[in-house]
This record gives C-alpha cells, sequence and structure tokens, in this order.
C-alpha cells in the first residue's frame, strides 16, 4: 500500500493518497471552499503566495492557502 503525502491548506494538516490534486486536499480540509474554487470564487496560492492551478498534482509538504479570487 502507498503511503500517503502529509499535505497543508490553511495550516491544516491532511494526508491524501499520492497522485492527489490540489482540489483533492482542499476538498478534505473543507468542502464548502472547494466549490467555491471550482465555481471561480475562491483561489488557490503556494507558500510564496502565487496562484497555483487546482488540478496540480501535490508532492509531501506542499503548502497551499485559500483566498478570496479577485
Amino acid at each position: 500500500m502507498s503511503e500517503l503525502l502529509r499535505v497543508f491548506v490553511n495550516g491544516t494538516g491532511v494526508s491524501v493518497p499520492p497522485g492527489s490534486t490540489v482540489i483533492d486536499a482542499v476538498a478534505a480540509v473543507d468542502a464548502a471552499a472547494a466549490d467555491e474554487v471550482r465555481a471561480g470564487s475562491r483561489a488557490v496560492v503556494d507558500s510564496r503566495g502565487l496562484p497555483v492551478d487546482a488540478a496540480t498534482v501535490l508532492s509531501g509538504g506542499y503548502v497551499m492557502r485559500i483566498i478570496s479570487a479577485r
């Protein structure tokens, strides 16, 4: 069995299977926020504040934040 990846969404740690995407991790932490990202009213940025596509495949230790989309 594959080990899970530990990633962080708004400071909350979550474990996801390898091959998971940014939106998978967001949904694991907050389903409503994931719906808002899908709808375009919220966006995801990396630890540097740069926008990240929701379909980006994650690596262990990835840090992301959900922000208001402008």
